[in-house]
């Protein structure tokens, strides 16, 4: 008891007290010298620790605020997408071995499990934005060709009426002085193009029409064109019947098959087409093909292996025997069509392609939906049928 009374007055003694009583042959003045060592020595230790251990506390904190102003400058709101709102930093100072650390007075290894930063959704993930295009990558669409070949037109009523004339006899001929003069034989027929409707529609959620900016405008350019290629579809090869209009094809003159020769070409063929418009006094003005003909047309060889048209180098084929040609899905693969277009046929438009929305259809209103309705009215009129040469290639291109 006397030498640990002796050691705590040691350890708080006064510098005068120790001068005073200290004797170094006295075995107690070394014991109570070496206590104090000791405790000096502990004491020095105990505080190396833990400044040591501050001083990784504030880096560890140095870390964590640093990762905190990357998340706030890079992510959303400065947390990991979808993950733990804690940062690693304070998952690390929040860890039981960080607690224990500084409960032992700074002795021991710190280890402490961080989840790693990756891209999963469960991690930072949610702060990726993706690279958003506001274009829309839609189907392919066919070029609308026929309707530029025609002539164009308008009317204000649901039908247009014409004459069109049916037969010219001319017996004009000289004659003597009190003869008969002969009669020659005209004429001509009441013909009658209905206005036909061509129309679709489309159900769309006031919602998605909100939301989307761009919605309106695909579904206006969407609808347009499925008006167009039925508009196409009934010029070409409309039947006339019920609504449908009365197109060319089934008005045309058939191709005279006794103008083949052995060994032509589909350029051939093509050329007797357009002499039989010739000889009935109403020139070809174009060309209408299936575009897998058209295509065809590009390869053809001579007898020497040489390209007949630009070959593989040069321009795509825009005229046949300076006719301008082209291409469409609605003309059936091996057949052609040589006309007189503008001399030929007429297109009255009484309505142009509009599009309309409106809630007032069916229960609409109550479901908060939207009709959207593409709509054309038009009517056509072969007035010279005669001008339109329809046939068939001889042979598969």
């Amino acid at each position: 008891m006397p030498h640990i009374a002796l050691a705590a007055l040691a350890a708080n003694r006064p510098s005068a007290i120790v001068g005073a009583l200290r004797n170094e042959s006295d075995p107690v003045q070394r014991a109570l010298h070496q206590i104090g060592d000791e405790v000096s020595r502990i004491g020095g230790d105990v505080r190396n620790r833990i400044e040591a251990a501050q001083r990784r506390i504030e880096e560890l904190e140095t870390r964590n605020r640093d990762i905190e102003q990357l998340l706030a400058e890079g992510g959303r709101g400065g947390r990991f997408g979808g993950g733990s709102s804690e940062s690693p930093g304070e998952i690390f100072v929040r860890s039981e071995a960080f607690k224990n650390f500084g409960g032992s007075a700074g002795r021991g290894n710190i280890s402490a499990v961080v989840q790693a930063i990756t891209s999963a959704s469960t991690s930072a993930g949610g702060m990726i934005a993706p690279d958003r295009r506001s274009e829309i990558a839609d189907l392919p669409k066919r070029r609308l060709t026929i309707r530029g070949l025609i002539a164009p037109g308008t009317t204000n009523s649901n039908s247009v009426n014409y004459v069109r004339q049916t037969t010219r006899t001319n017996n004009a001929t000289v004659v003597s002085e009190g003869a008969q003069k002969p009669e020659s034989v005209l004429a001509w027929t009441e013909a009658d193009a209905p206005v036909r409707t061509i129309a679709h529609w489309v159900p769309v959620s006031r919602q998605a029409m909100d939301d989307a900016p761009m919605l309106q405008s695909t579904i206006d350019g969407e609808l347009r064109y499925g008006l167009g290629v039925k508009e196409e579809e009934e010029l070409l090869l409309g039947s006339g019947t019920g609504q449908h209009i009365y197109g060319i094809i089934p008005q045309a003159t058939a191709y005279q098959t006794s103008r083949d020769k052995t060994g032509d070409t589909a350029f051939d063929t093509l050329a007797h087409a357009i002499a039989q418009s010739e000889v009935a006094l109403l020139p070809a003005t174009g060309i209408v093909m299936n575009n897998d003909d058209l295509e065809a047309l590009k390869i053809i060889k001579d007898g020497n292996d040489r390209y007949i048209g630009g070959g593989p180098f040069g321009p795509p084929i825009a005229t046949i025997w300076g006719r301008p040609v082209v291409g469409t899905p609605a003309m059936a693969a091996g057949e052609f069509l040589v006309g007189a277009f503008l001399d030929g046929a007429q297109i009255f438009d009484r309505l142009d392609a509009e599009v309309l929305v409106s809630s007032e259809d069916r229960d609409n209103f109550i479901k908060n939906m939207l009709t959207v309705r593409a709509e054309e009215r038009l009517a056509m009129a072969v007035k010279r049928p005669a001008a339109f040469v329809h046939g068939s290639f001889p042979y598969t291109l």
